[in-house]
């Protein structure tokens, strides 16, 4: 091979090799700049991402936002807000103030201990009953039964005071009452079931519609607040002309013997 042939060669394949590195760094450049593009729309996702994620967590949760709700006010309410619920014949000369929250394992013990006792002297016309309903659970345990069964008590009510007393005898019964920690009462479908054992609301179609509808759930949510508002700090709490009854250890009376004995005494003084 002749040395200019030599020359001619190695040139050559310096000029393929310069090329080909050409021709590399343009890949290189072309691959940097998928890198930062995905990079750019990857940090985009992610600030979406948080954005979506900061929105959702600050927009109002439904209970929240019902608070804005129109105020629907059941049948057979009176007062402020339709909050005052009274059950009872209306020639009973005292008025027993009742509170107690739909979730309240006490307040189950109670109804399902003392509860026919207390059917037995509204329908004597012993005294009246003015019933307060509270939703604290709720706020205990981040749920939404003690709000939704308060609701559907509202739709009980706009059907007639006894369905309204007869539905929540069965809430408290041994049978539907679940345990504080499980929140069944947020289920629509639940509180239907329930109600379905009780004559004037069995398969009625306005009720349930109601239920689903939320219609009455700003007025639990009033109805709540006004529960906040009384000073009164736990239930089951019973009240008559401003005073507390509770049984000789100082609780609420939970036994037959200890709420006619707590009765009786308020009803005299």
């Amino acid at each position: 091979m002749s040395q200019r042939n030599s020359k001619a060669a190695k040139t050559a394949a310096r000029e393929r090799l310069r090329e080909e590195r050409e021709r590399q760094a343009k890949r290189d450049k072309v691959k940097r700049q998928v890198i930062v593009a995905c990079s750019a729309v990857g940090v985009l996702a992610i600030a979406g991402g948080i954005g979506y994620a900061v929105v959702q967590n600050n927009k109002p949760t439904y209970w929240e936002a019902a608070k804005n709700d129109k105020l629907v006010k059941p049948a057979n309410t009176t007062g402020t807000n339709g909050t005052t619920v009274v059950v009872g014949k209306s020639t009973a000369k005292k008025t027993l103030v009742e509170y107690e929250d739909p979730r309240c394992p006490i307040c189950a013990q109670f109804e399902q201990t003392v509860g026919a006792t207390v059917k037995k002297d509204l329908d004597a016309g012993k005294y009246k009953i003015q019933y307060i309903g509270a939703t604290f659970i709720d706020n205990n345990g981040a749920g939404e039964g003690s709000k939704n069964a308060l609701s559907a008590l509202g739709a009980a009510l706009n059907v007639s005071p006894e369905a309204f007393f007869e539905y929540k005898s069965a809430l408290y019964s041994t049978k539907y009452h679940p345990e504080e920690t499980d929140d069944k009462f947020k289920s629509d479908a639940y509180l239907i079931k329930v109600a379905n054992t009780v004559s004037a609301l069995k398969n009625n179609t306005a009720f349930q519609k109601a239920v689903k509808d939320g219609t009455y759930d700003k007025w639990a949510l009033t109805m709540s607040d006004k529960f906040n508002n009384s000073g009164v700090t736990g239930t089951p709490t019973f009240k008559m002309d401003g005073k507390t009854l509770t049984a000789s250890d100082g609780n609420a009376p939970m036994t037959v013997a200890d709420f006619t004995t707590a009765i009786d005494a308020a009803l005299k003084a």
